[in-house]
């Protein structure tokens, strides 16, 4: 700032107020200030700034995993409020690994953000009473078990719900919920919505295939474990992520003879952008992850404004069925 009031022909504090309150100068001035900020190629140091002030205007989200799309949109509503609030978004993706998480909230911390958003692994740290940062957090797709955060979630238990009951809408009474570890909170919310679905209407079945995760490898392992049962064994399959779907789906199409839906038909969960664009479009359940982002951004800017004191809650978002041809056939029309 020094080089560029030298270079400019002003005072330092003028430099300052280009920077922070540009209504105060006057139009030639703060003209000539940027002229001397471009050819001298300055940027600011805001981690300096932040200190200084003892404030920041930027906000962290520390994401689980990238590669599914329903954190990218939680992300994209996330910046749009972060951003009417004349704030800025960082983003870092802990990939599904603990330490990696752990790593992205500390950098956070050191680079003095205002606060971090979090959509965590579902592990002990965020299920016990721990402090997970020092700075102000709010959970995103996870509740606060003992009340400690703030947090944004989808009804999981409502979404099994809505997956099974479309399934039987279509005549489905053979029916399969695909999903696992049953420790992640997510897939055992899921289950025990289908399986009260199933509970409302006598003669239809639901067994449980665990799976050892949620990737396309678990689907297709999955798909082979309904080719083992005999032809006709379940009509309608229940997939906890829309990834295990798909991987299910292609292990059926594989097999000869074997068709989605008018053999089994399918509904995954999440809503990822490419399940739509898949050979088989996937009928999902969507969970608003754009509003999920929206609304933890402004829980963590209420918090931010209003202190330690800040009452927390957890807003429960219900998610939506998205039915495409995996379950509807040539019922189903792509517009």
């Amino acid at each position: 700032m020094t080089d560029v009031a030298r270079h400019a022909g002003v005072a330092l504090g003028t430099v300052s107020n280009v920077l922070n309150r540009p209504e105060k100068v006057k139009e030639g001035t703060r003209r000539r200030v940027l002229a001397s900020i471009a050819e001298l190629g300055f940027v600011r140091n805001d981690a300096a700034r932040s200190l200084a002030a003892g404030t920041s205007n930027t906000i962290g989200i520390v994401l689980a995993d990238l590669s599914n799309s329903l954190f990218v949109d939680i992300a994209r509503g996330a910046e749009a409020t972060v951003r009417q609030h004349g704030m800025n978004l960082l983003i870092a993706n802990s990939d599904v690994d603990v330490a990696k998480q752990s790593l992205n909230i500390s950098l956070f911390e050191q680079s003095r953000v205002a606060g971090v958003l979090l959509a965590p692994l579902d592990t002990a740290v965020v299920r016990t009473n721990s402090v997970l940062s020092t700075t102000p957090l709010v959970l995103v797709n996870y509740a606060s078990e003992a009340g400690t955060y703030s947090g944004v979630v989808a009804d999981e238990v409502h979404g099994g719900y809505e997956a099974a009951r479309h399934l039987i809408g279509l005549g489905r009474t053979r029916l399969v919920f695909l999903g696992g570890p049953l420790m992640l909170t997510a897939v055992a919310q899921r289950l025990a919505g289908a399986q009260a679905a199933v509970a409302e209407i006598p003669g239809v079945t639901l067994e449980h295939i665990e799976t050892r995760g949620l990737r396309m490898t678990h689907g297709r392992q999955a798909g082979q474990d309904i080719l083992s049962r005999p032809a006709g064994f379940f009509d309608g399959a229940i997939a906890a992520s829309d990834l295990l779907a798909v991987g299910a789906i292609q292990a059926l199409d594989e097999h000869h003879g074997y068709e989605v839906p008018n053999d089994i038909a399918f509904t995954g969960y999440d809503n990822n952008h490419f399940a739509s664009e898949s050979a088989i479009p996937v009928s999902t359940i969507s969970q608003h992850g754009e509003e999920m982002g929206r609304v933890a951004a402004q829980l963590l800017i209420n918090e931010i404004q209003g202190g330690p004191s800040t009452l927390k809650r957890t807003v429960v978002i219900r998610p939506d069925l998205i039915p495409r041809r995996s379950s509807l056939g040539e019922a189903w029309r792509r517009d």
